[in-house]
């Protein structure tokens, strides 16, 4: 990292003088900028160990950008695990905790979520690059070259049958036990003359939703993997929904009977739920007819860059090149606009004191991760994102009859009222995606709202909208959006 530093250093004193060089030395000049963009290109996405005993063990951290960060332990988990263990060709398992020490590094990734067969980390799920809320001592690790440990302790397994085509539905049964009301508690089914509990990894609101529909108990408020609720036998094991189900029974699952459950001992699945939650429906409509392309130069981007707005080759640019102010981007805009159609506020998860000032927006951030937005090539490949890091919350519009209750104005309360819609408008800082290395061509253009479910929704199949993008050298066209889960 110093060396890298110094020779940033190097070329900002080489670009100061270039007037004076002559045409071999900037020739060297642009050989040497170039070697540096291969060498930064062929470090990205790289990873490295460090604090562990070996060099197969330790805190995960990973290159972009042009520089290491950390990797934070939300979500993380066994799949991940293998992904990072890869590199060294070998397998292994998750720690968490910071249990090799705190965060050396700011935090690239959060909230990653692995298959285990992705062939780098940067291509699971995680919520944006620099996008964390994460404590320093909450650094996720890894042990690789753990001999005779369980595959499901491996590579996590992909669901394939439906619970309902294992059990026999009319002898099986759900319930909730532990709790301190009927609406809440551990889950358990009852199959064979036995009840049995489920195993937690993997337990998000999607199956807890599925649960509380099931039981006719409404909607989730929190999905629990721990013991609260007390513990039974775990039956089932890698229990899979989309969040739209009306019973659990319809959900995947990878076995039923003697599982393997990985995890703390003794922890189970529970939920929580609720008559009274929020709902975020997106605007697909306001998508749409704002969508559109604008060229602007770097000097105009600088705050914008501070927030992690543009895509890594502006950062580069901005090392190499002296005259960077002057370099345009080009910039796919849109207004995302999501109405509260619930019966209850939608609050930030982060407690107020916990709240990030923004210097450059002159308020308060109260999300991370509210939004994210993505372009996809016709093999779904994300090819590039909004970076958008944090969000504040507020009631921009309201229906009649309904008052404004939230402003991030003088550090107030942040949040959408029910029947009021926080509208982030097309010429608001980072309300794009960075479109600048796109070819002219075909694509999807991805939005979502709550994307990881961090705060409870009455659903989330109106979330997220899944859009047809035309690019070309001259506009950008989006249409056919269609509502889906994130």
């Amino acid at each position: 990292m110093r060396s890298i530093l110094l020779m940033c250093v190097m070329i900002k004193t080489v670009g100061v003088l270039s007037k004076d060089l002559s045409e071999s030395e900037r020739s060297a000049r642009a050989s040497f900028i170039q070697r540096l963009l291969n060498k930064q290109k062929y470090l990205e996405g790289r990873i490295k160990l460090i604090g562990g005993p070996t060099k197969f063990e330790g805190n995960v951290y990973i290159y972009h950008a042009g520089r290491w960060g950390a990797v934070c332990d939300d979500s993380w988990d066994n799949a991940a695990a293998q992904v990072v263990c890869r590199n060294f060709n070998k397998t292994g398992i998750a720690t968490h905790g910071g249990q090799y020490g705190e965060a050396k590094r700011k935090y690239w990734m959060d909230d990653v979520v692995c298959e285990g067969d992705e062939q780098s980390l940067s291509h699971c799920i995680f919520s944006g690059w620099g996008s964390s809320d994460c404590e320093a001592s909450e650094v996720a690790g890894v042990i690789c070259g753990i001999e005779n440990e369980p595959q499901s302790f491996i590579k996590k397994k992909r669901p394939s049958k439906m619970i309902h085509e294992v059990l026999d539905i009319k002898s099986a049964s759900l319930r909730l036990t532990g709790g301190r009301n009927n609406r809440e508690g551990r889950v358990e089914i009852y199959y064979n003359g036995a009840w049995g509990s489920i195993c937690p990894d993997g337990w998000t609101l999607y199956e807890a939703l599925a649960v509380c529909h099931h039981l006719a108990l409404g909607y989730a408020e929190q999905a629990v993997q721990s013991d609260y609720f007390g513990n039974s036998t775990i039956v089932l094991s890698g229990v899979q929904c989309q969040g739209n189900e009306s019973n659990l029974f319809m959900c995947k699952h990878q076995e039923y009977g003697a599982v393997v459950c990985p995890g703390e001992v003794g922890h189970v699945a529970g939920v929580i739920c609720t008559n009274h939650l929020a709902d975020l429906a997106l605007d697909v409509v306001a998508i749409e007819r704002t969508a559109h392309l604008q060229d602007v130069p770097m000097y105009q981007l600088q705050c914008a860059m501070e927030e992690n707005c543009l895509s890594k080759t502006a950062y580069e640019i901005k090392k190499t090149n002296p005259d960077w102010q002057f370099e345009t981007r080009r910039l796919l805009r849109f207004t995302a606009s999501s109405l509260n159609i619930g019966n209850e506020e939608f609050r930030p998860y982060l407690p107020k004191h916990l709240w990030q000032w923004h210097l450059c927006h002159m308020h308060y951030h109260s999300m991370e991760v509210f939004a994210t937005f993505d372009v996809l090539d016709a093999t779904g490949r994300r090819i590039a994102e909004g970076h958008k890091a944090s969000f504040c919350l507020e009631d921009n519009t309201c229906m009649p009859g309904v008052e404004r209750k939230f402003s991030c104005k003088n550090y107030g309360d942040q949040g959408v009222s029910v029947n009021c819609s926080d509208i982030y408008q097309y010429n608001i800082d980072c309300q794009w995606v960075d479109v600048t290395d796109i070819q002219p061509g075909e694509y999807t253009f991805k939005v979502a709202v709550n994307p990881h479910a961090r705060v409870a929704e009455q659903q989330y199949h109106n979330n997220a909208a899944s859009c047809s993008l035309r690019l070309t050298d001259s506009y950008a066209s989006v249409y056919g959006c269609i509502l889906q889960r994130p």
